[in-house]
């Protein structure tokens, strides 16, 4: 390796920061835009060695693991900087799709902070991985969990111990409830009887409310719930939610908003409900996901509500089996939060249809560009991108977009298959 003197240029999408060395790119995780370092170059990768030149927005980090723990990519860029960054990211990939459209400004959602966490078991150690590496991070404590998380650490060692005689890599999913710690173990593989044993006694020990292997329960002590808008949801075992509360809670609001007084919405890649439970406030909801557990689980949420509208779920591939436009007819209004991925095929389809209204939810602002491209070639307009910052410090970044269309010609009744 060799050490440079390097300028760096900005801040690149992953929170990296980029400058020039003999005309190629160099990523230098740490520093910020603006700064001259002294870096250790091999290839593209730069180690950051000394900040020769602040920059005026460098701030101290909150967490001593910081600079090493992958988990956060900018702690040390002050806020306002921070925020223009985050939402440069779904400004910039707009631009590159082609697309001009005004961002509004971030919205901060860490709220009460993580509400869950991943934690990495190798070797005997857990914690987060190095920034751009395999190696493990042990970290006491994070301060962007919210206080139901204070015990996952301890959760997470003792169940890596139990099974370290497997020698196989962990990932330990926790999720904070009212209940208690929702823990879902995977990579070990299916469990022999007395491995099984000893970790219904530690979820015991350890006073978990529910504890899982690849989403097979193994202890249930408390059933884990969840609230969501009036109702009262149980989560599938493993299964997704927003990172936190806030987050949840301010995209909903944008979506509410933008459905306005529809009466019929569809709401697809649904997962358990975040939005469908929410929206049948004020309209007739059709939700959609292929996810079985997250179906049952919706449904199940629904017979809590009372005075909302009807909830139907439907179990269905939106990749391989998307809502053909003639389905969507039916529909004022859609909202949609597929994956990282994207919706390309349903996309498609999104812009065949007559619906008046879509709100797109995203936490990809590149696989969102391109979804946003086929539905603004297909003749809707895109209103509001609004940024979401529910992962403070990472290079991540949700946001909502409000697609509408000029007034549609009479929807036709249901189509709908499963």
């Amino acid at each position: 390796m060799t050490s440079v003197t390097l300028e760096i240029e900005r801040l690149g999408e992953r929170g990296e920061a980029v400058a020039k060395l003999s005309g190629r790119k160099v990523f230098v995780p740490f520093a910020l835009a603006g700064e001259r370092v002294l870096a250790e170059v091999e290839g593209e990768r730069g180690r950051l060695l000394e900040v020769l030149s602040p920059s005026p927005d460098r701030i101290a980090p909150i967490c001593k693991h910081y600079g090493v723990c992958g988990g956060c990519a900018v702690q040390s860029l002050a806020p306002s900087a921070y925020a223009e960054w985050k939402r440069g990211l779904v400004a910039s990939a707009l631009g590159n799709a082609g697309i001009a459209a005004e961002v509004a400004p971030l919205v901060d959602a860490h709220g009460a902070g993580r509400r869950r966490a991943v934690f990495h078991a190798r070797d005997g150690a857990v914690g987060f991985m190095e920034a751009r590496a395999h190696k493990i991070v042990e970290i006491g404590a994070c301060p962007l969990f919210e206080a139901g998380l204070a015990r996952a650490l301890e959760a997470a060692r003792a169940l890596a111990q139990a099974l370290k005689n497997t020698g196989k890599p962990l990932d330990i999913a926790v999720t904070s409830t009212a209940q208690g710690l929702d823990v879902d173990l995977r990579g070990s593989g299916a469990l022999q009887e007395d491995e099984a044993r000893a970790l219904v006694a530690l979820a015991e020990a350890l006073d978990l409310a529910r504890l899982s292997n690849h989403g097979r329960i193994l202890a249930l002590r408390r059933r884990p719930m969840i609230a969501v808008g009036k109702a009262k949801l149980s989560p599938p075992p493993g299964g997704f939610l927003q990172a936190t509360a806030q987050g949840e809670e301010d995209i909903a609001s944008l979506a509410l908003q933008a459905i306005g007084k529809a009466k019929r919405v569809a709401d697809l890649f649904c997962g358990s409900g975040a939005f469908a439970l929410r929206l049948c406030e004020g309209a007739r909801v059709d939700a959609f996901d292929e996810n079985a557990e997250a179906i049952a689980a919706l449904e199940e949420a629904v017979r809590t509500l009372t005075g909302a509208k009807p909830v139907a779920a439907h179990r269905r591939n939106l990749f391989d089996n998307p809502l053909r436009a003639d389905e969507l007819e039916a529909f004022d209004a859609v909202v949609f939060d597929p994956p990282r991925v994207g919706a390309a095929a349903q996309a498609s389809e999104l812009a065949r249809s007559q619906v008046p209204a879509v709100v797109a939810i995203s936490c990809n602002p590149q696989s969102f560009a391109r979804d946003a491209r086929v539905l603004i070639d297909g003749g809707f307009a895109l209103e509001q991108v609004t940024p979401i910052d529910q992962f403070r410090y990472a290079a991540h970044v949700e946001l909502v977009a409000v697609f509408k269309r000029a007034a549609s010609r009479k929807r036709k009744a249901p189509l709908l298959s499963r």
